[in-house]
């Protein structure tokens, strides 16, 4: 019997923080749960909000519908071949609970992307990335659970039309499959990537001589808990902002004005800019606005200090956007999304 529940907050639901109200709430445990949910002819053609660990939601009013909160759990090897292990996780599992799953097994390759916040179903949604490594280098496959008709279907990496922070799912597919099953490919001998960042510093500091899955791993979290607030202490979706794309010719002439500005050559005619710094640089860094702010530690972290609403994060966040426009002809693009 399905347990749905009326005017629910969503306070513990979202990681800002922010007190909205679902008018009907419901936690899914098992793919033929939200298969029966989906097809149940009350609920068919009422507004539905997919919700995983709510790290990248920004709630700026309440939601007149139907939150279906995914805790599809379990984490197991499903498969192997000579170079790698095939790990299948539930939709519902906190995603650093699968990178320290593999860490203990000793598979390879998302040692990198430990203390991201979220599950694992929203993972791919955004092609989460960190520390020079993004979802899409170690993902087989996912399964997902057609809203409209209830069909399970397959997708591999390639029809999941991955780039930078995006998926299918974030474009064409928006808001028409519940992912319910992750599958990834990881080694079975680890080729290290610590160029990025800070990395090769804090493993210096940590006075790490032989490298493992695990060392590289409490790097990537010693540097995260340095640089980014605990949601669980200051509200926050992590980083606010993607790091923009721009013209070559256009970061050369800004180069000019502002020798000092960072940027990664990602193709021969785009580079990104960190849009932390673009932000800093536009004098918003560690500023306080009521209740809200930009972080003092990381400028493209926007924080709750309390009780602030999410009209007013967005209404932050406009004005960052302002700024960094006007001060570099940039604009800045959301990774949160608005709800």
């Amino acid at each position: 019997m399905m347990h749905i529940q009326k005017n629910i907050s969503l306070k513990s639901y979202n990681t800002f923080g922010i007190d909205a109200t679902a008018a009907y709430f419901i936690e899914i445990r098992t793919v033929a749960e939200l298969q029966e949910l989906l097809t149940h002819s009350i609920y068919k053609a009422m507004p539905k909000l997919i919700l995983g660990g709510g790290s990248n939601l920004l709630f700026t009013q309440d939601f007149d519908g139907l939150v279906i909160k995914i805790a599809i759990e379990g984490i197991e090897k499903i498969n192997e071949d000579a170079q790698h292990v095939y790990v299948q996780a539930g939709a519902g599992v906190v995603w650093h609970q699968l990178v320290l799953y593999c860490i203990e097994h000793a598979y390879a390759g998302i040692e990198n992307l430990s203390l991201i916040p979220g599950t694992v179903g929203a993972a791919p949604m955004q092609n989460i990335g960190a520390y020079g490594v993004e979802i899409k280098e170690i993902f087989d496959r996912l399964e997902a659970v057609h809203i409209d008709t209830g069909n399970i279907r397959v997708f591999t990496n390639e029809e999941c039309q991955f780039g930078y922070r995006e998926s299918i799912f974030k474009k064409e597919l928006k808001g028409q499959y519940v992912i319910t099953r992750v599958t990834f490919r990881l080694g079975k001998v680890p080729a290290f990537n610590t160029s990025y960042g800070a990395i090769q510093d804090t493993l210096k500091q940590m006075n790490v001589e032989n490298l493992t899955l695990r060392s590289v791993s409490d790097a990537v979290i010693y540097i995260r808990r340095s640089k980014l607030p605990d949601p669980a202490e200051i509200g926050n979706a992590g980083s606010f902002f993607k790091n923009p794309e721009i013209p070559t010719k256009q970061y050369e002439n800004l180069k000019i004005h502002y020798p000092q500005m960072p940027g990664y050559v990602t193709s021969d005619k785009t580079v990104k800019v960190p849009a932390g710094w673009l932000i800093e640089q536009s004098g918003w860094k560690g500023k306080r606005l009521g209740d809200t702010g930009v972080h003092k530690n990381q400028a493209l972290v926007l924080v709750n200090y309390g009780n602030a609403k999410g009209n007013e994060i967005k209404a932050l966040a406009e004005e960052v956007q302002k700024s960094v426009l006007a001060k570099f002809d940039i604009q800045l693009q959301p990774e949160v999304n608005f709800i």
